[in-house]
């Protein structure tokens, strides 16, 4: 499986990302031409070798030599559509400019169609992620995951004012993404690097599983305390993903309890999951002065931690809570639907490569049908027998 990794670590914008991927080894020729497509007027593209803290990468620079005031999402798809660049390029494309422009609409108050594009309307913007569907395309990647994003901070000045840093549209892409901020103090994550990201990367992860064939640096406008780079790594997953096992980083929540009346815990689980939870369970502990308590266990992702900790201490009687990081390592699964003489029952398998190695019946579905059938849960586990889809 061919992975590509974004380490944000001193954060992303269009023009960084453009570099990133050439300096991996996208050919010049091929994203010349492929812009070339757009017939697109007054730019030029600038692409040399800089360095930033004594690491070397490419730096990409559109100058566009006459401004256009703004474009709105229609006009953007109508230089695409006459464009004649590859379907999957145009797709790619449109999805990027859909997520910056309900990003937008949602900031302002606007429906989409009325949002104008200011910067991201400009020829520079259009470059820029016109630009990085194309080497995504060439790069023919099977997977892109990212590091939690670098975003800055400070303030930014926009066509629309000065805002805080993330700026208003960036914050509004990065929800559900994990982010970092005040490594720098100025704007690491631009809206056009944020929305690159969303449209394309399938995992947000600290925890690298694959080998490294080839790395790629993207070099910012600015000298900064950090290395103003962005770096791209393009390798090979290991045996566990052609196995097909995921792993994903996640924390586990835990506290101790011992005042809390019982009879709570079947709502406080269920609000847990409502909230995102993985897992939620209970173990039976001995405190100081041996009283009897429960340490209650939260098993979630990273984007739900805020929500878990919340339910947890407005749900239950204590007072703290304790955070572990940690790692889920995942068999490849799917539900498929068997029907049987009683009716149809979900079943869940688990993968091992192409192997089905585990396979259970929705409990659920099962109890439901023994009761309006009027047989036993055992006559529809039998009836199932081996779980191939309807």
């Amino acid at each position: 499986m061919k992975i590509l990794y974004y380490d944000c670590f001193a954060g992303i914008s269009g023009d960084m990302n453009l570099g990133a991927l050439v300096d991996l080894g996208v050919e010049r020729d091929y994203l010349l031409e492929g812009l070339n497509a757009l017939k697109l007027t007054g730019y030029e593209i600038d692409i040399r070798k800089e360095s930033r803290r004594d690491i070397t990468g490419t730096r990409v620079e559109v100058h566009a030599r006459v401004h256009h005031d703004s474009r709105t999402i229609h006009d953007i798809e109508e230089i695409l559509t006459a464009s004649g660049l590859p379907g999957p390029v145009r797709e790619r494309s449109l999805a990027i400019f859909h997520i910056l422009a309900r990003a937008e609409a949602r900031v302002h108050g606007k429906d989409i169609a009325d949002v104008h594009f200011h910067e991201i309307g400009a020829v520079d913007s259009i470059i820029d992620i016109v630009g990085a569907a194309l080497c995504l395309t060439r790069l023919d990647v099977d997977r892109v995951c990212a590091s939690p994003v670098e975003v800055g901070g400070g303030f930014v000045s926009t066509a629309h004012g000065t805002f805080p840093v993330p700026a208003p549209a960036t914050v509004e892409i990065l929800k559900g993404i994990p982010m970092r901020t005040g490594a720098v103090p100025h704007e690491a994550t631009t809206p056009t690097g944020a929305a690159i990201l969303a449209a394309t990367v399938s995992e947000f992860t600290e925890r690298v599983r694959f080998r490294p064939r080839e790395v790629g640096y993207g070099v910012g406008a600015r000298e900064t305390e950090i290395p103003n780079v962005l770096r791209v790594m393009l390798g090979e997953a290991g045996d566990d993903a052609a196995d097909g096992l995921e792993h994903e980083p996640a924390f586990l929540l835990e506290c101790n309890i011992d005042d809390m009346n019982p009879e709570f815990y079947d709502h406080v689980m269920d609000r847990l999951f409502t909230a995102g939870a993985r897992d939620v369970y209970l173990t039976p502990i001995i405190m100081k002065k041996s009283r009897p308590a429960v340490t209650l266990s939260v098993l979630c992702t990273p984007g739900d931690e805020e929500k878990i900790r919340r339910v947890l201490l407005r749900e239950t009687s204590t007072l703290g809570v304790r955070k572990l990081p940690v790692e889920r390592t995942i068999l490849k699964r799917d539900t498929i639907t068997v029907v049987t003489c009683f009716g149809p029952v979900r079943v869940k398998r688990a993968f091992w490569g192409e192997d089905i190695i585990k396979s259970k019946p929705e409990f659920e579905d099962v109890r439901k049908l023994a009761d309006e059938q009027g047989v036993s849960i055992q006559e529809i586990l039998e009836a199932i027998g081996k779980p191939e889809p309807s």
